[in-house]
């Protein structure tokens, strides 16, 4: 599956204009919400705790115009809780947008 982080900057430049430092700043942001999303998954006990995890992550993504990490964020709300293929999807793209 291929990532854009492209589209996380197009998304943070729409929002704040051109100002590279605020940019910057809500990048960060971004990263470190959905890394804890992501840690969130990986704690899980349960499917209504993977769920709910998988949920917030969705509408982090959505909120920022990542459109891969919020399809499999969808694709993690009705999956298997505990799924380590899933999770290292997951962290792949958002380590995508670190680069």
């Amino acid at each position: 599956m291929m990532y854009d982080p492209g589209a996380l900057e197009t998304a943070l430049a729409a929002a704040v204009g051109d100002d590279p430092a605020l940019v910057t700043e809500l990048r960060s942001v971004f990263l470190a919400s959905a890394r804890g999303h992501a840690d969130a998954l990986d704690r899980a006990v349960g499917a209504s705790e993977w769920r709910v995890a998988a949920m917030r992550l969705q509408g982090l993504a959505a909120s920022f115009g990542a459109v891969q990490l919020m399809t499999l964020a969808e694709r993690a709300v009705g999956g298997v809780p505990g799924d380590a293929t899933m999770l290292a999807a997951i962290r792949r793209a958002i380590d995508s947008f670190a680069a």
